[in-house]
């Protein structure tokens, strides 16, 4: 007698011997016992996972006649009656299977169907069963249909496909679906060791496990590799010859790769690779058990009860426990995602062990850097240069008070005195000048000062307009700085009152922010400060100084986010800017760069999204939105054709809201140009003509600007 494969041999013959499809299995014999029965069963789902079985065993199940004869309609067919036996052997005369692969035209169909008008010859049934179903054509589909949907009472039909999309909706609506899931390696190892146990055939645990991650949830695929191995282990299943023969990655190389990058060993990780070249084992192979390695480990990261309920018998759980407590979590997720995408990417590499090796090493340069050495992303806080006199006693009191951003704090150094001194505004009162303070005729008059240098600023007229244009950055609004509640008024000279009264300037009140009531001078203090600068012998005292009326706000001033936008009536979102005054330098110096092909690729894309903050010399601020523009090469890139250009020789980078970029100007030009053109369109005479005597409708989308 010729031998029988383990597929066959062990082929389930009824309901209690399937093994993971307990839904489909319990849905049957339910439906079974109540009589309950539909005229058309279709069985999706992978290869070997039951659908034929299944077929039969409802076959069986629907004429089986019993031990004694006198058997009906069973969830439990007694496999020795005269139907069970010949539907088991495939020469039922009521139970037709037809592969539909091969038998796909409307003539194979139409002939199947011409026997429906006949009644069952010995079961009480007639099954028809089309394996591959969705291989049937259009016109075969359409020829069956009627008989589907009414079939005579004794007619049954189970259809089974691999690929439920193709079948049309017409034939999937008239049939009970049913979905076999693809087995558990765990369920495929139960069922292995059974059947091996039945065989009297021995083997190892470790290598029946191979055997099961290698069917992927198909119990045919494993019954017919544990076939093979038994062949090629002559009769016996080790670990060893069932990896040969899979040609399967052995997982030391995955635990020392693993164990490599966790510790940022590049040389183990090089040495390895080139081991498996030599060793001839499939670099996607390796991926994918580095895949189920890592997926293991994030488990156990992430719920560490796990540990101490892992498979005993697993002889790699305590390896992957101490690679799961060496290895980052985030690193763990990372190294994943990175071996899913180097599977896809070895087909387009000209060798897949050079694809291996750069997969792996793409962990150690993405790899987070030590604590400490991050880029700065700031300009560090330039040092003020202080006046002479009793000048800085008032600075340096007012800056504290500031709630500017370290990173814009070089460029906003400035404005502190007018910032403080509009706090030290009463919150609901007008200001009142001071009282004058009693002067002592008895006492000595002190030695006279030397006369103070004329009055100059403290920083570069680039750092001033720098701070002017700072008033707008996103932080300042978000920062909330809280008038100083009942602090005593720092003590301060007739000198130090009168700078702090003549330190705002005319250019600075007409920078004021959104929602501000500008600073005002008197107009004779106006012309007086364009005149010339502040002599020493000319300041006014105390008495006699002019104080500024600040304005009062007795609500808090809202956020950028929800001031007017400027320049953005009804345009979409990317096109909305507020314009700034170096935002008019910078887009020109942009589409300079660009149309000079100076930047391209993500270099273009920072210098178009990031906004000009300020300016110092040849140190330009720039803002951007998203940190993935904000990239050392792309920096260094960008200062490299600003330098060429001659435009700056060092620029830094910061991450924070941007109101005004080249990119918004160029959206916000192209959304005026269309409106425009619609205008224009919509203006014209004869197209109103049109749309007014024969309802004419201009097709949305269809203007597009010359």
């Amino acid at each position: 007698m010729s031998y029988l494969v383990l597929a066959r041999k062990y082929r389930p013959k009824n309901f209690s011997e399937m093994v993971g499809q307990e839904h489909v299995v319990q849905a049957l014999s339910n439906a079974l016992t109540q009589q309950r029965l539909h005229h058309a069963y279709l069985f999706t789902g992978t290869r070997g996972v039951g659908k034929t079985t299944v077929s039969r065993i409802l076959a069986k199940s629907l004429n089986c006649q019993g031990a004694d004869g006198q058997g009906g309609i069973t969830a439990t067919p007694c496999g020795v009656c005269q139907a069970c036996t010949d539907i088991d052997s495939g020469r039922f005369v009521d139970y037709t299977e037809l592969d539909a692969a091969s038998n796909r035209g409307v003539d194979e169909v139409q002939s199947l169907l011409e026997q429906a008008v006949y009644k069952p010859v010995q079961g009480r049934f007639k099954v028809f069963m089309i394996d591959e179903v969705h291989m049937l054509t259009n016109t075969a589909f359409n020829a069956m249909l009627k008989t589907l949907e009414e079939p005579p009472e004794y007619l049954k039909f189970v259809l089974a496909t691999t690929d439920p999309q193709k079948v049309p909706v017409t034939v999937l609506s008239r049939c009970l679906q049913f979905n076999l899931r693809p087995m558990a390696p765990e369920t495929v190892l139960d069922h292995l060791t059974r059947v091996l146990a039945s065989e009297g055939v021995p083997a190892e645990t470790q290598a029946l496990r191979l055997l099961s991650r290698a069917a992927r949830g198909s119990m045919r695929d494993a019954l017919s590799l544990t076939d093979q191995a038994i062949a090629f282990g002559s009769g016996q299943l080790h670990e060893a010859g069932v990896r040969q023969m899979l040609g399967s990655v052995d997982r030391t190389y995955v635990f020392r790769l693993i164990d490599a990058l966790a510790q940022g060993d590049g040389k183990t990780v090089v040495e390895t690779s080139d081991a498996l070249r030599l060793n001839g084992l499939s670099a996607a192979s390796t991926l994918e058990e580095m895949s189920a390695v890592l997926q293991r480990m994030a488990v156990l990261q992430a719920v560490p009860q796990m540990a101490g309920v892992a498979d005993a018998s697993d002889p790699e759980a305590t390896e992957i426990e101490r690679l799961a407590a060496l290895l980052p979590a985030d690193e763990t997720q990372l190294l994943y995602s990175i071996c899913l995408h180097g599977r896809a990417e070895l087909g387009l590499a000209p060798d897949e062990y050079a694809a291996l090796t750069m997969s792996l090493l793409r962990l150690l340069a993405f790899k987070p850097a030590p604590a400490g050495s991050a880029e700065k992303k700031t300009l560090k806080p330039a040092e003020t240069v202080s006046a002479p006199g009793p000048a800085p006693t008032s600075v340096s009191a007012a800056a504290p008070a500031v709630g500017a951003a370290p990173s814009a704090a070089a460029f906003a150094s400035s404005a502190a005195p007018i910032a403080s001194a509009g706090q030290r505004a009463p919150a609901n009162a007008a200001p009142v000048s001071p009282a004058p303070q009693p002067v002592d005729a008895a006492a000595p008059s002190p030695a006279p000062a030397p006369a103070p240098a004329p009055f100059t600023p403290s920083v570069p007229p680039s750092d001033i307009r720098g701070s002017e244009r700072a008033d707008t950055a996103p932080w300042d609004d978000e920062v909330a700085v809280a008038p100083p509640a009942a602090a005593p008024a720092p003590v301060r000279s007739a000198a130090s009152d009168s700078f702090g009264a003549h330190e705002v300037s005319p250019s600075r009140a007409s920078h004021s922010r959104p929602g501000h009531e500008p600073v005002r001078l008197p107009v004779h203090a106006q012309e007086h400060f364009r005149a010339r600068p502040v002599d020493a012998n000319e300041m006014p005292t105390r008495e006699t100084a002019e104080f500024v009326a600040i304005p009062v706000r007795e609500a808090p001033e809202p956020g950028i986010r929800l001031q007017p936008v400027a320049a953005s009536g009804g345009l979409p979102a990317s096109a909305r800017y507020t314009p700034t005054e170096e935002g008019d330098v910078w887009h020109a110096t942009v589409m300079s760069l660009v149309a000079a092909e100076a930047i391209a690729a993500l270099v273009r894309e920072l210098a178009l999204q990031s906004q000009l903050v300020a300016r110092d010399g040849g140190h330009w601020l720039l803002r951007v939105e998203r940190e993935s523009l904000n990239q050392p090469v792309a920096r260094e890139r960008l200062r490299a054709a600003m330098e060429a250009a001659g435009h700056a020789t060092q620029i830094t980078v910061e991450i924070g809201r941007v109101i005004d970029s080249p990119a918004r100007r160029n959206a916000h030009a192209a959304a005026e140009r269309q409106r425009l053109a619609e205008e224009i369109v919509h203006n014209d005479p004869y197209v109103q003509s049109l749309m007014r005597d024969f309802g004419a409708k201009i097709v949305p989308g269809s203007i597009k600007p010359a």
